[in-house]
């Protein structure tokens, strides 16, 4: 028996996965990755890295990161405390979806996460105080690959729900997209 649900989303490759719960009186059992019943939604490379964040306060943003080449890599995010809105941005090159973004409302409450294909840009806002997610990473972080946008980038148009009330020096020092970019070109 399969203990997710997967479903496409708008963007090629981007996925909603939602983590079935089975509980009683004590609660619940979820699980939150199993390779051989993700594979069917394109997770093909080994875990390699799990990164657990804490976001205190509601509206701040993280993002927007992604990895270069040979570093880039798929991500599965899930929420297991509070509310996020978890953006995904299309960066590959010659992608029907280029610079199309979709977003999620993940959350302890909700059971989902999204399945970020290599090539996209990810970040989110947090919904409530006190967030936590956990990310699985196909690739180790490459501080020399990383990359990232700005969160207000105007050719994005992201749709932020709340007034950005925290931002990350680093994360203010993203540059705007310019005519020159042409994607991320996977290998």
């Amino acid at each position: 028996m399969s203990r997710f649900m997967i479903s496409d989303l708008p963007l090629a490759g981007l996925k909603r996965i939602t983590h079935q719960r089975f509980g009683d009186q004590r609660g619940f059992l979820s699980r939150l990755f199993c390779a051989e019943e993700l594979a069917a939604a394109g997770w093909q490379k080994p875990v390699v890295q799990i990164n657990h964040t804490f976001t205190a306060l509601r509206g701040t943003v993280r993002g927007l990161h992604y990895q270069l080449p040979p570093y880039a890599e798929m991500k599965l995010v899930s929420c297991i405390q509070g509310e996020v809105w978890d953006v995904a941005v299309d960066l590959r090159t010659g992608s029907s979806t280029f610079l199309h973004w979709h977003a999620e409302c993940l959350s302890a409450e909700n059971g989902q996460a999204l399945l970020i294909p290599e090539g996209y840009v990810h970040g989110f806002q947090t919904l409530s105080d006190n967030c936590e997610l956990i990310y699985l990473h196909t690739a180790a972080y490459a501080p020399q690959k990383e990359a990232g946008l700005r969160f207000d980038d105007p050719r994005l148009k992201i749709a932020w729900p709340l007034a950005v009330a925290e931002l990350s020096g680093r994360d203010q020092a993203h540059p705007l997209l310019t005519d020159a970019f042409k994607g991320v070109e996977l290998l």
